[in-house]
């Protein structure tokens, strides 16, 4: 099979969160221990909750069931995100502005190669993110390109 199983996944899982209102977040496919687990990370605003999750799990097995692209046995989960949602898309940077993120770049930007900040905005591609360095704050312009890996981070006040 020329596709690689995330991108299965993604074909056949679309149509079902579509019928149903719900956003693809991320699909991993990977080993752990002597297991294989196949998890698909759904949400939509306001969050989501066990039943849709199950929905989307049984719907999701049945096609999985029919197109047969995985060899091994694996166990299929379908989940929220969580309070740390990983942001993946130009999208999920433009819809989740005011929030508080962590960042990690491919090279650094003022120094700086791995932050938690306030994301102020998403416009050209580049992300503003207000950072505090002590008791100063700092706002890094950061190019959607340079970004290795960002999700909402938790706060704890």
């Amino acid at each position: 099979m020329s596709k690689n199983v995330t991108e299965v996944t993604q074909e056949l899982v679309t149509p079902i969160l579509d019928q149903l209102n719900l956003e693809l977040v991320d699909i991993e496919f990977k080993k752990e221990g002597k297991n294989w687990f196949l998890r698909v990370f759904v949400d939509k605003p306001g969050g989501i909750d066990i039943e849709e999750c199950g929905k989307v799990s049984e719907q999701l097995s049945e096609k999985l069931d029919e197109v047969d692209p995985i060899e091994q046995a694996y166990f299929l989960e379908v989940s929220s995100p969580g309070a740390e949602r990983p942001l993946k898309t130009p999208a999920d940077f433009e819809n989740y502005k005011g929030e508080f993120v962590y960042m990690k770049l491919y090279e650094p930007i003022d120094g700086e190669k791995e932050f938690e900040g306030t994301l102020l905005q998403f416009e050209n591609n580049t992300a503003v993110v207000e950072i505090q360095i002590k008791t100063r704050k700092k706002q890094l312009q950061v190019p959607y390109e340079k970004i290795a890996k960002a999700n909402l981070a938790v706060t704890f006040n």
